[in-house]
């Protein structure tokens, strides 16, 4: 059974802040798929939660503005006929994208020039496609 989701070190969502719903699936598992409530959704509150300081929550709405509804994450899971399964890769699929949400940005490129012998390099190998297409060329120059 799923409880807290720990998501690094430093965080972990607690249970009461999560939301279960469970619902049929479809795909495989015969007629238990009429049956059973094999399907998860497995719901955060994001914009209400207090799990996550101040900054590393708005980078996180912001990461996951085009996934959120209302402030609430909402993830899925029905690949396997076991619900238990399910939770479990629901979860999984929840604390990546927490990870991902709130990993610091890449470092800025430093743009570097070209190195002298590359551009003459560049240039030396134009004059020569040049020179290539020039002899294919019908008339005499």
């Amino acid at each position: 059974m799923v409880g807290d989701l720990r998501v690094n070190d430093h965080l972990v969502i607690p249970s009461v802040e999560l939301g279960w719903r469970f619902s049929r699936s479809s795909g495989p598992g015969g007629q238990g798929v009429n049956t059973t409530d094999s399907r998860v959704e497995l719901s955060w509150d994001l914009g209400a939660s207090t799990v996550l300081p101040p900054v590393l929550k708005e980078r996180a709405l912001g990461r996951l503005a085009s996934r959120l509804t209302g402030g609430v994450l909402t993830v899925t899971a029905s690949e396997t006929r076991s619900q238990l399964q399910n939770r479990e890769a629901a979860a999984a699929r929840l604390v990546a994208f927490v990870v991902r949400a709130i990993a610091p940005p890449p470092r800025q490129r430093r743009p570097t020039r070209p190195s002298k012998g590359s551009v003459e390099r560049r240039i030396a190998e134009k004059k020569h496609r040049s020179q290539i297409k020039r002899g294919r060329r019908g008339d005499p120059d």
